[in-house]
């Protein structure tokens, strides 16, 4: 297990990685005004820039989709990378030798990633010179019968490992590289020779366009490893369940597309983009599972409903159908808008395209139908429907197929179509859609929910009670985000003790969250920037999404910020509360009986009276402040 990395050398991370630069190489920044950019949302499609970058405080956030942070989170999300990741990444950028602590486990050798993504980017390039050599004829010839031209090979990056065994291992070191590290790498085996031998390989990239390991196919009948493809052993750079093959090509038309077309091997990758289907990427060496479809969906966008086309080229056959079902049981992220694209012949893209041409790849993408579509008809093939009670029992196993379905709003549509295709009553089936419904809901009421990403308004969840985020441009609650950003931006010019506010002072849970992270980041006096550690201190992360928003967000006032901007807002704020008390007061007063209860009515008067005089200072506070 990895060491913890010092935290001083985060905050360096943090410091040095310009937060402008780094959004600046996914993102096309403009000036905004005020010291902000702005630019198209990479975690979403949009047409009119939402996506805010604040140099001056390292915070970007988008008012679109509700993503934001600061470099270190972005780095996160636009590569699906772990927090010590993204810190190693931002690191090797800019030139930090990261420390580890020792209560934690073995030290990592400082620099030792950066090495292994210059040892993979080496190979590659070491791998795709070889393949216009003597040896690597088969694998010209394999190319060229699936109708990819050297031209294609050098846009994908195809190479050949020497049939030697110890080729690359040998051209590496001769670079610098240690036999430890070609080893971490999943370069070179244990006993010292290469891990990939006598096969055409395709490097596997990153969505930041590294290469993180290779996927080889079997060319040669003499081989020792039966399997047709390898592809890298698991490692510090490559993680098979984490990575898509054609990623670094597909990302960016992904997300302006908001379409992902997964086929089952490279050279489909590479017929389906020669093609024109550039959103097409492929699962490496493991079946497209949970941590592939959070991937896919954070490229696409996070919303509530998730409207993204992702789309499964399978066959028509057995081994096509039992995949989608398999997809349809595995994950129910994608119901409502995974499609399945089924080629008839049972051809692959790759032969399809060799076969028929590019326009019938394009053709296969265009005829695809609903994920759900296609389970359906599959298990209603399983019945006799000419009988009654072949309906029956087909409308059974289908209703829980429908009621399943992520969007509820579709569920009707299709419980009618369902009705169609049985011939049967449309309200008996939706009654049957809705009991089954109703079933899957009970037997998953204390289900963990799944993890995912956060749209910009959350709704309280059972077991952690987490706060539903405000919406920015409520009225009702402007004076408690303008608050709120004050305590995040310019929290010197408030007082000693806030100037007064308390976390009742708050009447939404979430801007109470921000204060209270205020309070324990001003109480643990920690390393870092301010918002740094007010976000270090808060709970949960949609909240350290509404801060990040706090922090891009622009004041309303021109110039710098005064105390007497601070003092007109900390006082109106406790006067909207004071007024509240008041009102509370006043109605108790109304359903009291001062005949029957004196002492209490007497009692509820005077502080009456107090909150009264409490308002005529916050009142004259709030205005004279803004004199």
């Amino acid at each position: 297990m990895a060491g913890r990395i010092n935290d001083e050398d985060i905050t360096a991370v943090r410091d040095r990685a310009k937060i402008e630069d780094v959004i600046g190489a996914y993102v096309a920044l403009r000036n905004a005004g005020g010291g902000s950019l702005k630019g198209l949302c990479p975690f979403h499609d949009e047409k009119t820039p939402s996506f805010q970058v604040t140099p001056s405080r390292g915070f970007f956030y988008c008012f679109g989709c509700g993503e934001g942070g600061d470099v270190i989170t972005f780095m996160q999300k636009i590569d699906n990378l772990s927090f010590a990741e993204a810190i190693e990444r931002l690191a090797d950028r800019v030139g930090i030798q990261l420390r580890y602590t020792e209560d934690a486990g073995p030290r990592p050798e400082p620099g030792l990633r950066s090495r292994l993504m210059d040892a993979h980017r080496q190979a590659a390039e070491f791998f795709a010179e070889q393949l216009s050599g003597p040896d690597a004829i088969a694998g010209r010839q394999f190319l060229a019968e699936r109708g990819f031209d050297r031209e294609s090979a050098e846009r994908f990056g195809v190479g050949f490992a020497p049939r030697s065994g110890r080729a690359l291992a040998d051209h590496l070191r001769g670079r610098g590289f240690r036999d430890t590290e070609l080893v971490a790498a999943g370069l070179v085996r244990e006993n010292g020779y290469d891990f990939f031998r006598g096969r055409l390989l395709w490097p596997i990239r990153d969505s930041g366009r590294q290469v993180v390991g290779f996927g080889a196919r079997r060319i040669f009948d003499d081989d020792r490893i039966p399997a047709k493809y390898i592809n890298t052993p698991e490692t510090d750079l490559y993680k098979k369940s984490q990575v898509l093959y054609g990623l670094d090509l597909a990302r960016k038309q992904i997300g302006k597309k908001s379409q992902a077309v997964i086929v089952e091997g490279y050279t489909d990758v590479m017929a389906a983009h020669l093609s024109g289907v550039d959103t097409a990427v492929a699962s490496c060496g493991t079946a497209f599972g949970d941590d592939h479809a959070r991937l896919l969906q954070r490229l696409m966008g996070n919303h509530d409903a998730f409207r993204g086309e992702v789309i499964f080229t399978f066959d028509g056959d057995a081994a096509g159908q039992a995949a989608a079902l398999k997809v349809f049981g595995g994950d129910q992220n994608f119901i409502a808008q995974t499609y399945v694209a089924v080629e008839p012949t049972g051809l692959d893209p790759c032969d399809l395209r060799l076969q028929h041409g590019e326009a019938a790849v394009r053709e296969l993408v265009a005829r695809r139908v609903p994920l759900y579509r296609f389970v359906m008809n599959n298990v209603l093939s399983q019945y006799d429907l000419d009988r009654a009670d072949g309906r029956l029992s087909a409308l059974r196993a289908a209703a829980p197929l429908v009621g399943s379905i992520r969007d509820t709003g579709l569920v009707g549509g299709y419980a009618r179509e369902l009705a169609g295709l049985l011939g049967m009553d449309p309200e008996e089936v939706r009654q049957e859609v809705m009991r089954a419904a109703s079933k899957a809901s009970r037997h998953t009421a204390g289900a963990q929910p799944r993890n995912g990403n956060s749209a910009p308004e959350i709704e309280a969840s059972p077991k952690d009670d987490l706060p539903k985020l405000p919406d920015p441009r409520d009225r009702m609650l402007a004076t408690e985000r303008e608050t709120a950003k004050l305590l995040v931006q310019a929290p010197h010019l408030f007082r000693p003790g806030w100037d007064g506010l308390s976390v009742d002072d708050f009447t939404h849970p979430a801007y109470a969250a921000v204060f209270t992270s205020a309070e324990k980041a001003l109480a643990q006096q920690g390393a870092g920037d301010w918002i740094h550690r007010i976000a270090a201190a808060a709970e949960h992360d949609q909240i350290r999404t509404l801060i990040a928003s706090l922090a891009v967000e622009p004041l309303p006032v021109q110039g710098e910020v005064e105390d007497r901007f601070v003092v007109a807002h900390s006082a109106g704020l406790q006067l909207l509360t004071v007024m509240r008390q008041i009102s509370e007061l006043k109605s108790r007063l109304q359903r009291t009986n001062p005949v029957e209860s004196p002492t209490k009515y007497n009692q509820m008067f005077s502080e009456l009276v107090v909150l009264e005089a409490r308002r005529k200072e916050l009142q004259s506070r709030s205005l004279g402040a803004l004199d």
